[in-house]
């Protein structure tokens, strides 16, 4: 319990720390912009909070910091409170699914050279959710969930799509001057396919989504077996 708990903690420094990399950078790319749209740091932030990744990636660093703390503390077989126990399965299954969407969809596609810091990158859509997958297999203290929490960890994905699809043609991308901006390319409308293929791709990502956490919750019961569920 101990040495997981130093390892959880660890990693979630290590992702602020690349979170805090990225942000550092961008804004630093937006005050040294010419464009009036470029160096609209507002907008510029809005943008940065409005990715997957980095709204993932925080929710990690704080469960894992949480769990790093409440893993020193808790006693030899104890299991991880119901707040704490729901925050982890969410985080987890946010991680899985970036690091697969991205791998999947978006490692192949040019990064735009000195705006983007190459390690933290890694850390926040590779290391970062192969540590959360360690963490759903191996970190002892894990607490067996109820199958409904499927329902809790999935309601932040969809807000966040809703959101997406709302703000988008409402902002003016700051690197382009485009009237409309999107995190991902997959969901800009604006593309060959248009709306219709970005709902394939929303619905694609969803039952990823949906199978990860439903992945997370049988996990989780399967190695508590005998235990009743706290969440």
């Amino acid at each position: 319990m101990r040495t997981w708990s130093v390892v959880r903690l660890a990693g979630s420094a290590l992702i602020l720390a690349a979170v805090a990399h990225q942000l550092i950078v961008t804004v630093t790319n937006a005050l040294a912009a010419t464009t009036p749209h470029g160096s609209h740091l507002p907008t510029v932030l809005a943008n940065f909070a409005s990715f997957f990744t980095i709204e993932s990636n925080l929710t990690a660093a704080v469960g894992l910091l949480l769990a790093g703390i409440w893993g020193l503390r808790a006693a030899e077989g104890e299991r991880e409170p119901r707040g704490l126990a729901i925050l982890l399965a969410c985080a987890s299954t946010y991680m899985i699914t970036t690091g697969i969407v991205y791998n999947i969809l978006l490692r192949g596609i040019e990064l735009p050279q000195g705006a983007t810091v190459a390690w933290a990158n890694e850390m926040m859509h590779l290391v970062g959710p192969l540590l959360l997958l360690a963490d759903v297999l191996l970190a002892p203290g894990r607490a067996p969930l109820r199958r409904r929490t499927v329902v809790v960890i999935a309601a932040f994905p969809v807000l966040w799509a809703v959101y997406t699809l709302v703000r988008g043609p409402l902002v003016t991308s700051p690197a382009t001057g485009l009237t409309y901006w999107y995190p991902y390319p997959f969901l800009n409308p604006n593309q060959p396919g248009g709306y219709p293929l970005v709902a394939a791709y929303i619905a694609g990502i969803a039952i990823v989504v949906l199978a990860i956490g439903a992945g997370v919750v049988w996990i989780s019961r399967r190695r508590n077996r005998g235990r009743a569920p706290v969440a």
